[in-house]
């Protein structure tokens, strides 16, 4: 099944009442999920990535930071900055009800996601590379972001 033929299957889910969708070919099995709020989970058995769609939302004027200042920062020559591996809006938590993924004073090992990156109405998990502690937040929350663009700066442990 190619994306096309997926994209077309997400579009008839959002418009019905179906709750729940699989469809299984030679390349794979599909899944589409409709939650509460207009949003659909779709899994390729294949590559084993979840991209998820949701409806679009207005966009919201600039809020400004509310996060607590960080203790005095420690010496920025040895910071590991984690910059974003592409295009698109960042956020800091997986959904509007879901906590904050990484905040100033978390700890992060490889693996770990520090936020979600929407690009193209695929929303794409973006895991630390390294170990340490985040100290500076580099941009707000549903901002857009380039391709190499700093997103964290961390102390590494």
């Amino acid at each position: 099944m190619d994306l096309k033929q997926i994209h077309e299957l997400i579009k008839i889910i959002n418009k019905s009442n179906i709750g729940e969708i699989s469809i299984e070919d030679k390349d794979g099995k599909v899944t589409i999920k409709q939650k509460e709020e207009p949003a659909v989970n779709v899994t390729a058995a294949p590559s084993h990535q979840v991209y998820t769609t949701a409806a679009p939302s207005a966009v919201a004027a600039p809020v400004q930071s509310t996060a607590p200042a960080a203790a005095p920062a420690p010496k920025a020559d040895n910071l590991i900055t984690v910059k974003s591996p592409m295009i698109g809006t960042f956020y800091r938590r997986p959904s509007p009800d879901k906590p904050i993924l990484a905040e100033v004073g978390s700890e992060i090992t490889p693996g770990k996601v520090v936020c979600i990156i929407e690009a193209m109405k695929l929303f794409n998990e973006i895991e630390s590379e390294v170990k340490g502690t985040i100290v500076k937040v580099l941009v707000e929350d549903a901002s857009p972001v380039e391709y190499d663009q700093p997103l964290f700066l961390v102390e590494p442990a």
